[in-house]
């Protein structure tokens, strides 16, 4: 079956190596929230183009976005074939013009293509986005029948601002703010407590994880193999291409796997065929495709790769999920 890219901001390919080896605050701050605040819609169309060109030479058939200007973004993924769930994204101080951009977006793209495209709203973050804004962003979902992607608990600092500002995780929050109400992905979850996985689970909350975007901007390690345990719903992303640097989702799946047995000291943890389940089978699930993508069976979506396994770094063959997974490029 065809990867599914589960957290992307794909127009960042044109931010590719453009603001490294920073920590998390002062990358976005200092770096690239002014970038972005140049960027036009043709800038993010543009830069879309190139980020699902890269996808598609690697295997990606879908991926989930979240952005600015993301109708620019819905127009690059239809004119290419791709599949893609488009979340426009607000921040407190972008709230009216994100309400705007996402009842067009919804209006002229929803279901396009016979439903290639699908359409979700991004809160951007509980630090970024207050409990009126978010009440508002809610009020969207509920007209228009739409999910949420949001970034969540991604570093210690955004814990503790949660905590100093409404005495609560990032998780109760959002939970409190009604924003598990909806189906809902949330996107690296590094820092988390039983609780919190407790509520992710309760809820249905699917979880995307960036394990080479965590490690570049030293967010932490997410505690993917107890989520699994406990039977929540993990996929994987790559995050933008100005913090990974890359859409390889095969290098991303290697990482994945490695990432977790080095942080549980446990070689066991998240073999190939789990890892291929989450790039798959798990992620069409967290995206409401359970079934009909990610699969390859009788009646489900045509999105499937070939892939040329007459490769010296593929021979021999043993194992071929572990050939792809810790060997596929």
């Amino acid at each position: 079956p065809g990867l599914i890219n589960l957290h992307n901001h794909v127009a960042m390919s044109l931010m590719r190596n453009y603001a490294d080896d920073l920590p998390l605050m002062e990358w976005l701050a200092d770096r690239v929230w002014p970038f972005e605040a140049k960027l036009t819609g043709d800038d993010v169309y543009l830069g879309a183009r190139l980020g699902i060109a890269e996808m598609l030479l690697g295997g990606t058939t879908t991926f989930v976005d979240m952005y600015w200007h993301a109708d620019r973004v819905a127009e690059a993924v239809l004119e290419s074939g791709m599949r893609a769930v488009v979340c426009p994204a607000f921040i407190d101080t972008n709230y009216e013009a994100f309400e705007r951009e996402t009842v067009r977006l919804v209006e002229r793209y929803a279901g396009a293509d016979g439903g290639r495209l699908g359409v979700r709203i991004a809160p951007h973050a509980p630090y970024t986005c207050s409990p009126e804004s978010v009440r508002k962003a809610l009020s969207l979902c509920e007209r228009y029948g739409l999910g949420i992607h949001v970034h969540l608990s991604e570093t210690r600092s955004e814990t503790e601002t949660i905590r100093q500002r409404y005495d609560k995780t990032p998780t109760e929050y959002l939970r409190d703010l009604g924003v598990f109400d909806y189906p809902t992905l949330a996107v690296h979850c590094v820092h988390l407590t039983e609780e919190d996985m407790d509520i992710l689970l309760r809820y249905g909350v699917s979880v995307a994880y960036n394990p080479q975007s965590n490690m570049k901007l030293a967010s932490g390690i997410a505690p993917v193999a107890r989520m699994i345990g406990r039977g929540l719903t993990v996929g994987i992303g790559t995050d933008g291409p100005c913090s990974n640097n890359d859409l390889d989702m095969w290098d991303e799946m290697r990482t994945a796997s490695f990432l977790q047995k080095v942080a549980t000291m446990d070689p066991c943890v998240l073999p190939a065929y789990e890892i291929l389940k989450m790039a798959t089978v798990n992620a069409a699930r967290a995206i409401g495709h359970a079934g009909e993508l990610g699969v390859i069976k009788e009646g489900a979506l045509a999105d499937f790769i070939l892939i040329d396994a007459v490769k010296p770094h593929l021979m021999p063959v043993y194992n071929m999920v572990a050939n792809l997974i810790y060997c596929g490029k």
